[in-house]
């Protein structure tokens, strides 16, 4: 008999987030999130919660744990998309496909009573966090905020009755192997845009919190035609800027300006899950926030998360010029590769874009659907 059963307390949080690591044991490619990470996904303090809601549940067979998942329900997402959609995330399970049904069945029927008409999944709170289930390329850990997951997780998901709604491609770039072509255009095509009062400059982080609010203004507007896109609330884009801050290297976060206004950005982040590959049970206490803050300066590897170009400045060149930039200054600082992620499988100009760079398609992730 399986028991489905609600995530309410402290404790039952913790037995939540620390599931993964049991069932992921001996996998080398596994890397565990951050406990006070997660924690915070699920505070009430959460700016998430301030406009949605979520329920957590924990899975229980012959009084063992076998599995989890959160039921979602994003007010924001459902009105600017107008939508009827409820939300699947954090979903781990033994593979056991009655385990599987009831977890997502118990997901359904929460959504349910909020006005879902369909379920739609893995997304670990919202896309703009960690999203989709892992289904090509499971020889490599993920990269930094990117999912990972057991191929029997498709079969689970495929016999559930859940169907594709949308791929998402992920590219690997290693610096050596890279076209050189941006760079090597870099300073022709920079004086071109120069010409139109267009300029490049790497962030300044003495005065992130300015930065930040103009980033924010291209990020709303440059990623508006995205499939389920939703505006970030100055409190959420605040939130999730005050965590890149730690771990953001100017170098690889290059603003395009024009008369003063941001107008396009390129953010790469260091790939940290080199060093929580290596934090047990991702507990940065008491030894792994020394791991954390000496791993930095030995990550070889990055991902380059966002690049985004307002439309009216688009098929100018910015693009090349923010990707030149951090071809070159991956060079100089050690960087051997990068992943782009993630893309819309369907974003055929920004696909094409990084292929011309000599981009290696390399891992699909899938979220899934399911009418109610």
């Amino acid at each position: 008999m399986i028991e489905i059963l609600p995530v309410l307390t402290k404790k039952q949080l913790s037995t939540f987030i620390d599931f993964p690591h049991d069932l992921y044991k001996g996998d080398s490619n596994y890397v565990p999130e951050l406990f006070l990470a997660q924690q915070d996904l699920f505070s009430p303090k959460h700016p998430f919660y301030k406009h949605s809601t979520s329920q957590a549940f924990l899975a229980y067979k012959g009084g063992k744990l076998v599995g989890r998942i959160a039921a979602i329900w994003n007010t924001n997402h459902n009105q600017q998309n107008n939508l009827k959609e409820g939300h699947f995330g954090f979903f781990e399970t033994i593979n056991d496909q009655e385990v599987a049904d009831a977890l997502l069945k118990k997901a359904g029927e929460w959504v349910t009573t909020k006005g879902a008409e369909t379920l739609v999944g893995p997304i670990n709170l919202t896309t703009n966090d960690t999203c989709g289930l892992l289904i090509e390329g499971f020889d490599k850990p993920p990269m930094a905020m990117m999912p990972y997951n057991p191929p029997y997780y498709i079969d689970l998901l495929t016999n559930a009755q859940f169907n594709q709604q949308v791929d998402l491609r992920a590219y690997w770039i290693y610096t050596k192997n890279a076209s050189q072509r941006s760079v090597l255009l870099l300073d022709k095509l920079e004086t071109r845009l120069q010409r139109s009062g267009i300029t490049l400059r790497e962030i300044n982080l003495k005065d992130f919190k300015n930065e930040a609010k103009k980033i924010q203004q291209v990020y709303n507007k440059a990623w508006d035609k995205n499939l389920g896109f939703v505006p970030m609330t100055d409190d959420e884009f605040a939130h999730t800027a005050k965590d890149l801050k730690t771990i953001v290297n100017p170098k690889f976060c290059i603003l395009a300006e024009k008369d003063n206004e941001i107008i396009g950005f390129a953010l790469g982040v260091p790939n940290i899950n080199e060093i929580l590959i290596k934090i047990k049970r991702g507990r940065l206490l008491p030894f792994g926030i020394f791991k954390l803050l000496f791993g930095l300066k030995k990550v070889k590897t990055l991902r380059v998360l966002m690049l985004g170009v307002l439309d009216d400045y688009r098929k100018q060149g910015i693009e090349a010029c923010l990707y030149g930039r951090i071809i070159k200054n991956a060079g100089t600082e050690g960087i051997i590769g990068a992943e782009c992620s993630w893309m819309l499988e369907h974003n055929y100009m920004m696909n094409h874009a990084i292929e011309q760079i000599n981009g290696e398609f390399y891992k699909r992730y899938r979220l899934y659907q399911k009418g109610l």
